[in-house]
């Protein structure tokens, strides 16, 4: 099997689920800690300063037609409220496939104790799809359900999310999108004058955890918990064991529940800035196709006279 024809068949089947009926799933990341808003409007302006953070993800590296994802964000707690508000926009792309998804996050924090917040988030955004037909290698010549791509088809989202966090420890829970939006293409199938249903964007449930223990002065250990559940997909458990040495330096390792080894680090270059990498290594049969998975992402946030940190910079 070449690697075109095993990219297709991901595609078909793991990716987007049967040729009728393709269940689309929200972009994974390894350093999730780092990327919260994008899976929890109720992250938006937690860290008390105007935050900027931007990714980019390689998945599978080797392997024509394989996910790559960039995203992009800002997001910021509005003076003397317990507002916060961000935007986020990602491009994910997979083989054939093109989806870019533009949203606004709300989120209103409520003190439930000396140390504890609560974080409400509410995001509205719209999701464009588009497919490419021709980048697939179709075995019947002139297949009906492959003769018309999909041209930015556009639906609307709307998620929420819970947010908790202390100096030392954070938990959330959202459901990015609510809406299970399904995209027909009818002249696919004018056959039997019914509708061909091309994509179906399925509910995905977050759930991220996360806590800093001090093992010394100078060293902290951060573990981090993700796990997503998603309908027609195995579910996903990341796992995840940070060191910090004196509040500049990041080294750990990571597992991804049947699916993948990982390490991290991270540099905290300036009070401002931090940059982090991390790489994933496949422990499936698909290691034999491929290079594995990296990432990388740069956080700055832009702190102002009156600005200080509501939560550690760790998280």
């Amino acid at each position: 099997m070449n690697k075109k024809s095993l990219i297709i068949i991901l595609l078909l089947v793991t990716a987007f689920g049967t040729s009728t009926s393709r269940a689309q799933q929200d972009a994974q990341y390894t350093q999730y800690m780092y990327n919260t808003m994008s899976i929890n409007p109720a992250y938006a302006g937690s860290r008390g300063v105007t935050s900027i953070v931007g990714l980019h993800r390689s998945q599978w590296v080797g392997l024509e037609g394989a996910p790559r994802t960039q995203t992009i964000s800002i997001n910021s707690p509005l003076r003397r409220s317990n507002i916060g508000i961000g935007f986020n926009v990602t491009n994910d792309e997979i083989g054939p496939s093109d989806e870019t998804y533009f949203d606004a996050n709300v989120s209103y924090t409520i003190r439930t104790s000396e140390k504890g917040k609560l974080s409400f988030g509410l995001k509205g955004g719209a999701h464009l799809l588009n497919i490419d037909y021709t980048k697939l290698n179709v075995e019947t010549a002139g297949d009906r359900a492959f003769a018309n791509n999909v041209d930015n088809r556009l639906s609307p989202q709307v998620g929420a999310g819970i947010y908790y966090r202390t100096d030392k420890f954070y938990a959330g829970f959202s459901v990015p999108n609510f809406l299970k939006t399904k995209h027909y293409d009818s002249s696919s199938n004018s056959i039997n004058s019914s509708s061909s249903e091309i994509a179906d964007e399925r509910l995905n449930y977050y759930l991220i955890t996360g806590l800093i223990l001090d093992i010394n002065q100078d060293i902290k250990f951060k573990p981090a918990l993700l796990t997503k559940a998603v309908a027609g997909a195995p579910l996903s458990v990341d796992i995840t064991a940070n060191f910090l040495f004196y509040e500049k330096l990041t080294l750990g390792a990571a597992y991804r529940w049947s699916a993948a080894f990982s390490g991290l680090v991270g540099f905290q270059v300036s009070e401002s800035m931090f940059l982090g990498f991390g790489y994933d290594a496949e422990t499936t049969k698909l290691a034999e196709y491929n290079d594995g998975s990296y990432e990388i992402i740069a956080r700055f946030e832009l702190k102002r006279s009156y600005d200080r940190m509501l939560t550690p910079r760790f998280f």
